[in-house]
């Protein structure tokens, strides 16, 4: 779903709150433990002024990711317990644990008073007079911090919903008004569209993926998550999977309704396969669920629109011309991508930027494709003749031709629509890819007196601007930022081409000449002017059972000046493990070595950051090897190694469980001894491979001294091989300690089960329909005739709820409809015969609040198939 305003963070990975103070100044010792998280959380106490630190801040960490660059922690920002829009920022460490640097979008701590002069009704009274069409409802304002500009100011965001002025396109408005003058900030609405007129149907003869259902076939795709592809029947409600007979679909004209389907189903497809296979993303929500299609959609309805969790697609004028073409479907996608990973705000430079990655990713995705019908042609909408006049929407190799998008950078980029300061990143990274001048796509002119640029091909060029995205964005990234020049485009692009390539690599200079083709300049640190290089690890990461050995290849890459001789070391390698090189010495220009790491017996399981080290006479370069040694082969392990637990900071031990097959058991056992002086300073939780943390100890016992205790925790939805780590935060001042030891042991396993449960609180607002998901994967076949639905319901009224579960087919079961009057909360258990339905994909539990006065949540709910 997209992140709006109102919403904020996305799924956590780590749901501790962090509070770091602007004046904070003793360095926190660095921990033994794994680096990681805590590292990161190590150098946010250490250098609090590099992320705009406030004494009223808290921080929460939003996503995490780890390769043999380090780790890359992105955290959300409150202030006073208000959400901060624009407050992100992430903190980047290398692979050994050390501070990097940090993204961060505010250009100085935060000093505003958190108390409005401005009534919530007044802001609610002032969002609906901005709204055009008709009104359905007018949420309740909430109170946040609006720091986009980079410079916070206390606002109040309004979300309007309704439908627009052709009663037909639905309205999910966002309006942000000035919480101390009334003033109108800004608005955005949540619906993401392509208005045009259409030309029929586009891909030609694809196959697509259906499913078997008895003797018929679903348009739904069960390769990727059961996406399915349903017909609305030119109305704006009820949606009927496509189904057939013969699994032959459509006829390529518009007279067939499922022709259209086909092109949707495909795009769909196409898009998922796009981000998995490329960029290792799985699906659009990264999850493995795959996206709805809705076509068919209204009367004559000449738009096609994205709304956060699906795509619909009207008929065009006449209900003869459906807007389904593969370009429109994988440019719409790909802003649930962008809003999941960076966020970036829905207006100026960072709603062009935002507009730029869906125009980039669109048509990464028609070359993907290779549709016979629709080959990739760096042009925007071309299909859907979205003018009238045969012409695109929008021309990537040079934006100023359709009379409105900027081509090249200027200070009135960020006061246009951000479909046209979408102009100088898509204008980019056409120069990156195929470069300027005249090409098989069109002539890419250049801004001013820019030299020309080579470019250095779509793979190189797709992968450095997803990595810009994923790693370095903002949601207040622009092209040029005075009030803080470090986050920019330019700049983040750079970091991901170092990261994929090496520092002032050809991939490098060419990212750098890209942007000062379309006026974009930077502040980079010069190139060396002497002899340089890069050194990368293929693989970069690999796992070895102790006594074995493993092995990776190092390349050497002249990035600069002449070649010269590079010997080669490597350091952090656990105990009992050696590394040697074949041959010790490489050419600075290409050259390669084949590494070996051998263990013995003894070697500790875990993971390590191995660092590779290449010593020249001009410069010394390094990368990084992610070594794991396995655990012995078993289902239990422990770690006696002491990690000491400095005040006030974060550490981690890990386990590597190998050869226990299947996933954990439900009574898994955690044994821990904690040396400490007052154990209600910690929180001490078990941190999945996957990610999730199962907190064992939360600041409870007081004034007493150790933990020494055995916790059984159900870990029967995870997968039992991989590292563990117990992480242990002290989180209050004046006590100390250590991890002694702790052992895990996963008591054996089972099969991946066919159930799940969903522990996040989802707010049920009076008079107001939500949703729970729940995704299972990896069972086979439909679900059992005594299937059961748990359902756990905070409310004051049940009377006034409809509970239901809609299957991944958008089929629905009732649960409880209404009944029990005046009585408090749900809590019970449904059987419900589900063996028509297929097990595999998104289930949603959906509650409906019907009548008046009363308010509830939805505290958990778990599925068994």
């Amino acid at each position: 779903m997209k992140r709006t305003l109102a919403t904020g963070s996305v799924a956590l990975l780590v749901g501790a709150m962090l509070s770091v103070s602007a004046t904070s100044g003793n360095a926190a010792p660095a921990p033994s433990g794994p680096v990681g998280v805590a590292a990161a959380e190590r150098a946010l106490a250490e250098h609090p002024s590099d992320v705009r630190a406030a004494s009223g801040d808290a921080y929460r960490i939003d996503r995490t990711i780890s390769d043999s660059s380090g780790t890359h922690v992105r955290y959300d920002r409150t202030f006073h317990g208000l959400r901060v829009y624009g407050g992100d920022f992430v903190v980047h460490t290398a692979a050994n644990g050390a501070y990097k640097g940090s993204s961060v979008g505010l250009a100085a701590p935060l000093t505003l008073s958190t108390t409005p002069q401005i009534t919530a009704a007044k802001a609610a009274q002032a969002a609906r007079a901005r709204f055009s069409g008709t009104v359905a409802t007018v949420g309740s304002p909430e109170l946040f911090v609006d720091a986009s500009s980079g410079k916070g100011k206390l606002a109040w965001e309004t979300v309007v919903t309704g439908m627009g002025t052709d009663k037909q396109t639905p309205s999910e408005l966002h309006v942000i008004t000035d919480a101390a003058t009334g003033a109108f900030l800004g608005s955005f609405d949540e619906i993401k569209m392509v208005t045009g007129t259409g030309t029929g149907i586009y891909t030609g003869n694809v196959s697509v993926d259906t499913t078997l259902s008895g003797s018929t076939y679903q348009m739904i795709d069960p390769v990727r998550g059961n996406g399915r592809t349903c017909d609305m029947n030119n109305g704006s409600s009820t949606c009927t999977t496509f189904t057939d007979a013969d699994n032959a679909w459509g006829d390529g004209t518009n007279a067939n309704r499922q022709s259209a389907g086909v092109d949707a189903h495909f795009g769909a497809a196409k898009t998922f396969d796009y981000f998995k296979n490329v960029h290792g993303r799985n699906g659009i929500f990264g999850n493995g669920a795959g996206v709805p299609s809705r076509v068919h959609y209204g009367n004559a309805y000449v738009n096609a629109f994205w709304d956060g969790a699906q795509m619909t697609y009207g008929d065009g004028s006449g209900n003869s011309r459906p807007l389904v073409s593969l370009d429109v479907a994988g440019h719409e996608m790909s802003h649930g991508v962008t809003e999941a990973l960076a966020g970036l705000v829905y207006s100026g430079e960072s709603g062009g930027l935002n507009e730029a990655t869906s125009d980039i990713f669109g048509n990464m995705v028609e070359f993907y494709a290779a549709a016979p019908s629709d080959p990739g042609d760096y042009q925007v909408g071309e299909k859907i003749n979205i003018n009238g006049n045969g012409t695109p929407l929008r021309y990537m190799y040079n934006p100023t031709l359709d009379g409105a998008s900027h081509g090249c950078w200027s200070t009135s980029t960020n006061s246009v629509d951000v479909h046209y300061s979408s102009g100088p990143g898509n204008h980019f990274f056409f120069n990156l890819a195929e470069g300027t001048g005249a090409t098989a796509y069109g002539t890419s002119p250049v801004c001013g007196s820019a030299p020309a640029v080579t470019g250095i091909g779509r793979a190189k060029a797709e992968k450095i601007w997803y990595r810009a995205l994923d790693v370095y964005f903002t949601s207040s990234t622009r092209y040029v930022n005075t009030s803080t020049p470090a986050n920019t485009s330019r700049a983040y692009t750079l970091s991901a081409a170092t990261d994929l390539h090496g520092l002032c690599s050809a991939e490098y200079k060419a990212v750098q000449a890209a942007w000062t083709a379309v006026n974009v300049a930077g502040s980079d640190a010069a190139c060396p002017a002497g002899n340089d290089f890069s050194l990368a690890a293929a693989p970069a990461a690999g796992s070895v059972n102790p006594g074995g050995s493993i092995s990776s290849t190092i390349t050497s890459t002249l990035t600069n000046g002449s070649a010269q001789t590079v010997n080669l070391t490597a350091s952090g390698l656990p105990s009992g493990a050696t590394a040697t090189f074949s041959p010790t010495s490489i050419n600075s220009a290409g050259g390669t070595s084949s590494l070996t790491i051998a263990t013995t017996g003894s070697t500790t399981p875990g993971t390590y950051a191995v660092v590779i080290t290449g010593t020249g006479a001009s410069s010394t370069r390094t990368t990084t090897f992610a070594l794991t040694v396995n655990g012995p082969p078993g289902c239990s392990g422990t770690n006696p190694t002491d990690v000491a637990i400095a005040d006030n900071t974060t550490v981690e031990s890990s386990i590597t469980i190998s050869g226990c097959a299947g996933n954990a058991g439900a009574a898994s056992t955690v044994a821990v001894n904690i040396l400490h002086t007052y154990i209600g300073d910690l929180v001490v939780s078990l941190v999945a491979p996957d990610g999730s943390a199962y907190v064992l100890h939360n600041r409870a016992g007081g004034s007493a001294d150790n933990i020494s205790q055995t916790y059984t925790v159900n870990l029967s939805t995870e997968a039992a091989n991989g590292t563990w780590k117990l992480r242990v935060q002290d989180a209050a001042a004046g006590d100390v300690g250590t991890i002694d030891t702790w052992t895990l042991n996963l008591v054996g396993s089972t099969p991946p089960p066919c159930s799940g449960t969903n522990g996040t609180d989802v707010t049920v607002p009076d008079n107001t329909t939500v949703n729970s998901a729940i995704t299972i994967a990896g069972c086979s076949g439909n679900a059992s005739s005594t299937s059961t639905v748990a359902v756990a319901i905070v409310h004051t009224y049940i009377g006034d709820l409809v509970v239901t579960l809609v299957a991944p087919d958008g089929s629905t079961y009732v649960l409880h409809n209404r009944a029990g009057g005046s009585t408090d909360n749900i809590n019970q258990t449904y059987t419900v015969n589900l063996s028509s339905e297929v097990r595999n994909g998104t289930w949603n539990l959906r509650v409906q609040d019907a009548a008046s006065a009363d308010t509830g949540y939805i505290n958990s709910w778990t599925l068994t198939l």
